[in-house]
This record gives structure tokens, C-alpha cells and sequence, in this order.
């Protein structure tokens, strides 16, 4: 008993961590600023339809969860960080989207087996540590003959690199843990998903970023907005020997990945990985 509460309570206090990590920076900005037909791109591939009840799984500000409410879907953001639902709630407003927003952690989701139409994640079921428990959490909330749709940073993409860049300075991941980017692989998807899929259509995408004129410029936007990135140079806080390690560690991905041409802004093409798949009629339990 004692082993399972000790494993409980490390649990909770990994989700207010990863919580806090999301809450700090302005997340919904830099997706609004960067990638906003990200979560479009996802529900098109979805093929969302009116009426259908839609769960945006790890939602953030819905930058999916508002597309698929204005194609008439009946929508349930869901999100671990409940901080980010203010900025949400104020993009639905402005664009005539009427949907519903719920704090819930991806590896435990408070739905009924078999309740949504479409689960979709957006950049999102990604960050939940435990893959398997999360996969799982996505299969058993959708309908027999339901859509699955995935929208994930690769880990040879840009984003992927730079959480490859950002491991030596982060603290160790808690036991189980494993990085967010692998949920681009198409082979680690469907060994989450397994044979409670079918009809899987994977292809490998990447979206064009041109806000930034020089790396610096990258460095000093994903230090003051991105969760991740700011919680190691906090976790960093002091060091200066090493605070500079990894700047120049991101410049140095970050102009690897530029296309500079005089003043004009760089284009960098981060690559993501787009699935969607059906799960089955008849589900066969996962071993």
C-alpha cells in the first residue's frame, strides 16, 4: 500500500510540475504567432464533421479544439494546464466558436470508454510523459470505428533536435519518462496504438516559420515563451558557464536550420508527423 501511495503522490507532483512548465511563458501566443494553421491541418485530416462530439486531448488555447467547433463539431477542450483556457476562451469568442474547456491529465482522462467521435491531439498528448498510458487514455475514450488524428514535432526536426540540444542541461526525467519527440515516429505510434487501429495514414510534414530575422532572435523568443525551454535555463539558474553552453547550443541549431537571404527574415521548416487511424470496431485489448 505504502509503494502505491508513494507512486500516487510522485505522480501528482510530476503533473504540477509539468502543469507549472506550461503555465509559464505564453504558450498560446507563440502558437497564435508561429503555428496557427497547425490545428486546422489536423482537423482536415480528422475529416470532423458536424455534430460530432470531438475531444481535443492536451488542447492548450485550442488551436485544434477551435477549428473543429467552427466545422459544427461539439467540442471538449481538454488540457492538464487550465491557465492556458483564458486565452482560448478569448480566441473562441472572436472567431464565433462555441465549445467546452475541461482540465484533465492525458493519462487519466475523466470520460466514459468509447464517448468522442474524434480524439485528436495537436502538438499536445506528445508532452504527457508516460506514452502508453496516455495512447491508451485516446483509444478507450473513442468510439468503435472512431478517429484517432496526431499532430507531432518529429525527433529529427527542428523541434525535436532542440529537446535533443536541451537534455544535457535539463535534470534527469522521472523513471518511466520517455521524450516527447518520439511521439513523431510513426514506428513508436502504432507500437502505442497497437492492433486497436486500423486504416493508419502517416505522412511527414513541416510548416514554414519566418519570424525570426537571426538565431538570436529564436533564442531570446523560446526563452521568454516556451515552457520547456525556460524551465532548464531555470533549471540552470546560476550557472552562467553553462546558462551560455546552451545558448550557443540553440543559435547554433537554429542557424543550422535557417535559410537567410539579406534582411529579410529566415525561413526555418520544422517537420512534424500527421496520423490519423481508426480504432477498431471491435477493440482487442492491449498487452
Amino acid at each position: 500500500m505504502n509503494e502505491q501511495t508513494d507512486a500516487i503522490d510522485a505522480d501528482r507532483v510530476l503533473k504540477q510540475k509539468h502543469r507549472a512548465m506550461w503555465a509559464q511563458g505564453d504558450y498560446p501566443a507563440l502558437a497564435g504567432e508561429l503555428i496557427p494553421d497547425l490545428g486546422a491541418i489536423l482537423v482536415e485530416a480528422c475529416g470532423v464533421k458536424s455534430r460530432q462530439r470531438v475531444l481535443d486531448v492536451a488542447a492548450g488555447a485550442g488551436n485544434a479544439a477551435i477549428p473543429a467547433a467552427m466545422m459544427g463539431a461539439e467540442v471538449v477542450a481538454s488540457d492538464l494546464t487550465p491557465e492556458l483556457f483564458d486565452a482560448g476562451r478569448r480566441q473562441a469568442a472572436d472567431r464565433g466558436a462555441e465549445l467546452e474547456w475541461m482540465e484533465a491529465d492525458a493519462e487519466s482522462l475523466p470520460f466514459p470508454d468509447d464517448e468522442f467521435d474524434v480524439v485528436l491531439s495537436c502538438l499536445g498528448v506528445m508532452f504527457a510523459p508516460h506514452h502508453q498510458a496516455a495512447a491508451d487514455e485516446l483509444v478507450r475514450v473513442c468510439k468503435p470505428g472512431g478517429t484517432i488524428g496526431l499532430l507531432s514535432w518529429t525527433p529529427d526536426g527542428f523541434i525535436g533536435r532542440m529537446f535533443a540540444a536541451m537534455k544535457p542541461f535539463a535534470p534527469p526525467p522521472p523513471p518511466g519518462a520517455q521524450p516527447p519527440p518520439l511521439w513523431g515516429s510513426e514506428v513508436h505510434v502504432r507500437e502505442l496504438l497497437g492492433d486497436r487501429i486500423t486504416d493508419v495514414q502517416a505522412r511527414t510534414q513541416t510548416v514554414s516559420i519566418t519570424s525570426f530575422h537571426r538565431p538570436d532572435d529564436f533564442l531570446h523568443y523560446f526563452k521568454s515563451h516556451y515552457g520547456p525551454t525556460i524551465s532548464v535555463y531555470k533549471f540552470l539558474a546560476g550557472d552562467e558557464e553553462k546558462i551560455t553552453a546552451l545558448d550557443k547550443a540553440l543559435t547554433e541549431l537554429a542557424d543550422t536550420f535557417s535559410d537567410a537571404h539579406g534582411d529579410a527574415p529566415s525561413q526555418m521548416d520544422w517537420e512534424y508527423l500527421l496520423l490519423t487511424a481508426r480504432k477498431q470496431q471491435r477493440e482487442t485489448r492491449h498487452s
